[in-house]
């Protein structure tokens, strides 16, 4: 390229050219700075300028358990809260016989006790192995508790003003209880109550006990627990029934049930219906007059 032609375009590059005299009929103003960091200063200031209290707790004061409930003085709720009650909680545990579930349901009363919430237990009255009046696990733990023959009576004999305080409630052999999906649903979604529900959520036969399964559907968590097949030693998810009898509600201990695994059902199963086929027909043989 020549020196002439590099003179020539200088004019197109140049500072001091304007774009309207390469182009006079469209008119261009110098456009304003998008940041202007010295003639307008940002200032930063905080959301909250003093710190926001939203709740307000006192020192609970827990007090000795009387008739099922463990009272706490002082309690405070959040200030500023609505009126309505707060959200309630369903939590269920199942498993078979001698997995441990009285034994996890008093630990969890327990340990909302000791956090100072009020708290109170039923059981039902047909269980009257340890006494009416206590919550008994095998292993001797014993807490006092409601014996009902229903949940539905239980916030009339326990009381209006009282139920309202309580915080938690817990089940133990919910089984036995007919009305225990209304109960679940009206105090955990009306009330504001937390329910931890203790039971077996299957028969000797392995069939649905009680209204426990109904109110999976309810719950905030499920736990599952396991005992030790009394056969082998493995973990056992099934209750057998060692005795002859047949109806579904059977309370026993030991002397009656047995948890074992599944193969130990299924034989333990076939062994007892077959020592109970023999027992019938040679009581049939009996009651005809020829003895065996």
């Amino acid at each position: 390229m020549s020196m002439s032609t590099i003179s020539r375009m200088k004019p197109f590059v140049s500072s001091s050219s304007s774009f309207s005299t390469l182009f006079p009929g469209i008119p261009i103003t110098t456009p304003p700075p998008f940041f202007s960091l010295l003639s307008k200063p940002t200032h930063c200031r905080p959301i909250f300028s003093q710190p926001v209290n939203f709740f307000t707790f006192k020192t609970p004061t827990i007090s000795l358990p009387i008739n099922g409930v463990f009272s706490t003085q002082n309690r405070t709720g959040p200030i500023g809260a609505s009126s309505s009650p707060p959200s309630g909680e369903v939590h269920v545990i199942v498993g078979p016989m001698f997995a441990g579930k009285t034994t996890t349901l008093l630990r969890r009363i327990q340990s909302e006790s000791s956090d100072g919430r009020s708290v109170a237990i039923i059981k039902s009255n047909k269980d009257t192995r340890y006494g009416l009046d206590s919550i008994v696990t095998h292993d001797g733990m014993k807490l006092p508790c409601w014996a009902l023959p229903n949940l539905s009576s239980f916030k009339q004999k326990f009381g209006q003003g009282a139920y309202d305080k309580l915080d938690v409630i817990g089940i133990d052999e919910a089984q036995f209880f007919d009305d225990l999906y209304d109960f679940c649903r009206e105090a955990a979604d009306i009330d504001g109550k937390t329910i931890i529900v203790s039971g077996l959520d299957g028969d000797y036969l392995r069939r649905s006990f009680g209204s426990v399964l109904d109110i999976i559907p309810l719950a905030d968590s499920v736990t599952k627990l396991t005992a030790r097949c009394e056969i082998c030693g493995n973990r056992a998810f099934f209750t057998l029934r060692k005795t002859e009898e047949k109806e579904t509600e059977l309370i026993g201990g030991a002397d009656v049930y047995m948890p074992v695994c599944r193969r130990h059902y299924v034989s333990g199963q076939v062994a007892i219906e077959a020592a109970r086929t023999v027992i019938e027909s040679h009581q049939d043989k009996v009651e005809c007059g020829n003895p065996a």
